[in-house]
């Protein structure tokens, strides 16, 4: 019982399918789901293919969700596109009708795409391309096409198709063989009888629609090259007959034969048919000469043949006489017929022809408007549009009063005194004088016109929808033609080709998309050059024109990859950043903005013209423009976020763009800021959609970072392209001149990285890192007041990269256990701070890297303390190099000898010598200003180091500590050294003479640093003693403390004695000192107390050892004349506490 209720169903499908589809369904054979139905669609057996496709190809809203999940349930990923095409087709036949075909193979290309994002730009690629494939399929395979397409015919056919760029050509030709090698054959069907009927080869394959879809020529070539084998033929029998006196009727059954006849008489046709219409006024004789025109047309244009085509279409076209309408007659009014009839029964055919048909029709209105007296386009076309409708709404109701009053109008006049036919506008001649006669023609001539209803024009637009394919096309490029001719009139300019073209763009609207898309190529650039028109009524009514269309147009559902709402708003983003008009501007913000809000739900690839609209309105000079803008995209950004990320990653990037560009806006700072906290609130949707990065392609991402503004198509699930426009807008606005959008931008980028890191894989954190945040610290870092960079950008590249370094910190801190392997390039950054030179900056620097430090103490392996303190030993290292310069700088400086000062110099001496002293002491005044801040900076370093290991000694180890004390013994040693230059010393002393500055404080520099050494070396002993015998502290502390005393007897004059051993007493005479040795001595004493007080703090053991190397210099202290009272004292304390101990035991 049920094997025969299913097989019931399958016969009524194989009927009528829906009614197949509903009775399994309710029979529950089937589930309700579209993914069911599609299912058993694909894997029953005894469906008939013809009945599956046109099923598949219904437009209603169930059977298109069945062919959706037919097509989606197929997987094209890695197979190429002709074989995919012929996988496709093995399960049904496509349908006969050719909306459905096109909605086939529009699915078809989504798809296909969604397998192979990298195949093609766009979906509308693949779409073009399979129309392409089926036709060669077609022309290749048919037995009834004989001339077959070539290799270079098929490359030809598809230039330009992939977003205007041509596909390669090896690509092409391989597609080409695979084709013609290999035909492709859709499922057998035993109900149709394969061996009978040839003649419908392509009707069996359900091609036959497909033919007149694409715009190829070929077809109309072929037809128009002469059959040479047939004149040859017609011509031997001629000649062969000529001899017979009996003639012979041959029943011709080819047509091309009306070709040659054509050619041979058509001209003394035409010159019969216009003498007798031109000079005879019988209705009989006229109507015949009209027919005979009308029948010329039509068999010139079926034989291809232009040139006559055009001569009689423009003989019919002249002999209305609407270009001079005060000389019209009724075989006239005839004539305009017969050109309605003609646009009727051949508008197939005309091509070129079109534009003389319409130009026709555009004058018969024009007079039908002036005969009904009713105002004219000019009326509003160059008024504003409030002033138009007042006096359209007070003008009389009287048609006689309107007729009397229309006499008063100049292009009524104009139309009196008529023109020639090639003149697009009647004569405007103030100076052409309008006879009575003239007038009284004119008037009794538009009552004939009314012979002809304003509905029979109507109704040759409303027939456009039947035309074919190409003549569809041609007679839209005619209409804009005229529609431009008539809004170009400099005396009256109208709109009647401009409103028929919404008409016609109304009825054809539905056309498949492959013939939709040639139209609107053509009626897109006629937007775009009306749209930016000087007129500004004129652009006012257009751009407004194209938006009732687009909003007719976005009822239509795109699907996923495809580009051609995008191409269809195009226009609207061309119009505004070319526009000069203020008014058109914000009526294209206010068109789009219309749209969106009302057809939100169907836009997919519109949005990229959505946001190029707005960016552009972002950066208007019209205050109005940019808060009107501002105003749509913040409902976008806020209700309707999910809209923008469920369709092309791009789309998003624009998204980011627009808003960007908002935080440019010289009006408004609160748009600019909204504009950042937009931003933010994207992440946040972000997060909440649950975009997480993921490490599944890896290598894909890293190649694609750099080229996020790129149009490549890719799977929804690379959420890295949704992040990285976000973090890269972000960070280009912390370059921004004002204050308040770098810091704005600065927090927000770190705060959303901080906020949502979680979702971030180890590579994408990689590749932020290295394109987006270390980037931010590339260029040098200043201060406010720092010299490398005099304008006002060291300021802010300062203050934007303080806030930055602080953030990475903190950032860094959260996220070390993922991004652990960046800990050398962001100790680098910090530590970067250090080697600026400044003390402003190095204090930045310290204070950040002791946040480092103590955010990742308890995490820090051994080997990542070593990376981070070799990494600040090199900074500390950077700072001593460049001290080293300036005091070179300084050796190399000859400082004048004067008494005076600096400021005070004479007057009177030699210029050079002058500019040359001038030089020097500037460069002295930079040295030394230099100097004092690269001292501060070494004692702040001094002060981080140990500091350092007061916070984290429990974590270093011997190799640690060693790079620590390395560092101390660097900076200390280096300080001694630049005390001890006494040359430099003197040039200090007088250059700070001369520019009236306070000298070096160079000794305290160098007391600083060895107390810093020396502190840490003696808590280093006390704190770890295995670790300090191990690295010999005991020894350091000795050589560190004879250093300084011995620096100390030396500047008090006290050579320490050679030999301890000589028994010969030495008098020693009590030289004075100088003042400045007195004062250096005196600067030297709170070291060498420091000394003392260690000394004696050391235990007995350690003294006794380091007895014999300390004595002679303690001797020494005691017989020094010049010591401070407060040295004799600590000596004494040292002799007491240390040393008379060892000698009692």
């Amino acid at each position: 019982m049920l094997y025969f209720v299913l097989q019931k169903g399958i016969s009524m499908f194989n009927r009528k399918p829906s009614k197949g589809i509903d009775f399994l369904i309710k029979s529950k054979k089937i589930g309700q789901s579209p993914e069911d139905v599609a299912s058993f669609l694909r894997n029953t057996a005894g469906l008939n293919a013809t009945m599956i496709g046109d099923y598949l190809g219904e437009r209603d809203e169930f059977p298109i969700k069945v062919m959706h999940a037919y097509v989606d349930a197929l997987n094209f990923e890695g197979i190429d596109f002709g074989e995919a095409i012929r996988y496709y087709l093995r399960g049904f036949r496509l349908p006969g009708e050719a909306q459905k075909i096109d909605r086939v193979m529009e699915k078809f290309a989504e798809r296909y795409c969604k397998c192979n994002p990298n195949s093609f730009t766009s979906a509308d690629t693949a779409y073009v391309l399979a129309y392409s494939v089926i036709m060669l399929n077609t022309d290749a395979h048919n037995m009834m096409v004989k001339d077959k397409m070539s290799r270079s015919d098929f490359i030809r056919n598809n230039r330009g198709i992939d977003d205007g760029k041509d596909l390669p050509e090896v690509y092409l030709s391989t597609l080409y063989d695979q084709i013609v090698k290999n035909e492709i054959k859709m499922s057998a069907d035993s109900s149709v009888p394969q061996n009978k009927q040839p003649s419908s080869v392509m009707k069996l394959l359900g091609l036959d629609n497909i033919i007149n879809l694409v715009n190829w020529k070929q077809a109309e070539d072929k037809a128009l090259g002469a059959n040479d084998l047939l004149i040859k033929n017609i011509q031997e029998k001629f000649k062969a007959k000529s001899a017979k006196s009996e003639s012979v009727f041959y029943v011709i059954t080819d047509t091309t034969i009306l070709q040659f006849m054509m050619e041979v008489c058509w001209a003394p046709m035409m010159a019969a048919f216009s003498m007798t219409l031109d000079q005879c006024d019988d209705k009989a004789a006229t109507s015949q000469c009209l027919q005979g025109f009308r029948y010329a047309v039509h068999v010139t244009s079926v034989m291809c043949m232009q040139t006559q085509r055009d001569a009689f279409v423009t003989s019919v076209a002249k002999f209305t006489y609407l270009h001079c309408v005060a000389d019209m007659k009724q075989k006239n009014v005839d004539a305009v017929k017969a050109i309605i009839s003609i646009a009727i029964e051949d508008g197939d055919y005309l091509q070129e022809a079109w534009e003389h048909v319409l130009t026709c029709l555009s004058r018969f209105e024009h007079l039908h408007l002036l005969g009904e007296g009713a105002p004219t386009d000019a009326s509003f076309l160059t008024v504003p549009l409030v002033d138009s409708e007042e006096k359209t709404q007070k003008s009389s109701t009287n048609t006689a009063s309107k007729r009397t009053n229309a006499l008063q109008n100049p292009a009524v006049m104009a139309a009196v005194r008529g023109g020639s036919y090639d003149s697009t506008t009647a004569k405007n001649n103030a100076s052409a004088l309008v006879t009575p006669d003239q007038i009284n023609n004119f008037i009794s001539n538009i009552n004939l016109l009314d012979q002809i209803g304003i509905f029979e024009l109507n109704h040759i637009f409303a027939h456009s929808q039947r035309l074919n394919s190409n003549a569809i096309v041609t007679f839209v490029e005619a209409l804009c033609k005229v529609a431009i001719t008539e809004l170009q009139s400099p005396t009256d300019p109208r709109i009647f080709c401009l409103t028929k073209i919404v008409e016609i763009a109304h009825y054809n609207m539905n056309r498949i998309r492959l013939v939709w898309s040639r139209i609107w190529k053509v009626l897109s650039d006629f937007f775009v050059s009306v749209g930016s028109s000087e007129n500004l009524s004129v652009a006012i009514f257009v751009m407004d024109s194209l938006r009732q269309l687009a909003m007719k147009f976005l009822e239509r559902e795109e699907l996923a990859n495809y580009n051609f709402q995008n191409e269809f708003l195009r226009p609207f983003a061309v119009v505004m950043q070319k526009s000069n008009a203020s008014e058109v501007r914000e009526l294209v913000v206010r068109c789009v903005s219309q749209m969106v809000l009302s057809r939100v739900n169907n836009i997919k690839s519109g949005w990229k013209s959505v946001f190029t609209v707005f960016t552009a309105a972002a950066a208007d000079d019209r205050k109005s423009i940019v808060l009107l803008a501002f105003e749509t995209m913040e409902k976008i950004v806020r209700d309707y976020f999910p809209y923008i990320t469920e369709t092309e990653t791009t789309t998003f990037t624009d998204c980011v763009k627009c808003l960007i560009t908002f935080t440019s806006s010289k009006f408004s700072s609160d748009a600019s800021l909204n504009a950042i906290a937009f931003l933010r609130f994207c992440a946040v949707k972000l997060a909440e959609e649950g975009f997480v990065c993921h490490d599944k392609d890896t290598d894909h991402q890293s190649n694609n970072l750099d080229s996020s503004e790129g149009n490549a198509i890719v799977h929804k699930d690379d959420h890295v392209y949704f992040w990285v426009p976000l973090l890269a807008g972000l960070a280009r606005l912390t370059t921004d001149t004002r204050p308040t959008i770098r810091k704005g931008a600065v927090e927000v980028l770190f705060d959303i990285l901080k906020d949502h890191g979680e979702l971030f894989s180890q590579s994408f954190w990689t590749n932020i890192f290295g394109s987006v945040i270390y980037p931010l610290f590339n260029s040098e870092i200043c201060t406010p007041n720092g010299q490398s960079d005099s304008t006002e950008d060291g300021s802010w590249n300062f203050e934007t990269k303080t806030v930055a370094v602080k953030c990475l910190v903190d950032l860094y801190v959260t996220f070390f256990d993922v991004m652990r392997p960046e800990l050398t390039r962001v100790t680098s950054v910090v530590t970067s701070f250090i080697r600026s030179a400044y003390r402003q900056s190095a204090s930045i620097g310290m204070s950040v890297f002791q946040r480092l430090t103590e955010g990742l103490a308890s995490k820090l392996s051994k080997d990542e303390w070593k990376e981070i303190l070799l990494c600040f030993k090199e900074s500390a290292a950077h700072t001593l190099v460049v001290f080293d310069k300036i005091v070179k700088m300084m050796q190399n400086i000859e400082i004048p000898e004067r008494n005076e000062s600096y400021s005070e110099a004479e007057k009177y001496s030699d210029p050079d010598i002058e500019d040359e002293e001038e030089a020097n002491m500037e460069t002295s005044s930079y040295a030394i200003v230099k100097m004092k801040n690269h001292m501060s900076l070494q004692l702040l370093i001094v002060q981080g180091i140990v500091k350092l290991y007061e916070t984290h000694r429990r974590s270093f180890c011997a190799e640690h500590m060693g790079i620590i004390l390395e560092m101390l013994s660097a900076i200390t040693s280096h300080a001694s050294e630049v005390s001890s230059e006494s040359a430099l010393h003197i040039k200090f002393h007088k250059a700070c003479s001369l520019l009236e500055i306070s000298e070096p404080a160079v000794i305290h520099f160098e007391n600083e640093s060895y107390q810093s050494y020396l502190k840490l070396l003696q808590a280093l002993l006390h704190d770890n003693p295995s670790l300090s015998r191990e690295m010999n502290i005991e020894s350091q502390i000795m050589l560190v403390s004879v250093k300084i005393l011995r620096k100390y007897l030396n500047c008090a004059g006290q050579e320490p004695s050679k030999d301890a051993s000589c028994k010969d007493p030495v008098v020693h005479w009590a030289l004075p000192l100088s003042a400045a040795k007195k004062e250096e001595l005196s600067a030297r004493t709170p070291l060498v107390l420091h000394v003392m007080r260690l000394l004696g703090g050391l235990e007995r053991e350690c003294f006794r050892r380091n007895l014999p190397l300390l004595f002679p210099l303690l001797a020494n202290l005691v017989r020094c004349e010049h010591s401070s009272r407060e040295v004799q004292v600590a000596l004494y304390d040292v002799f007491q506490s240390s040393i008379g101990p060892i000698i009692s035991v």
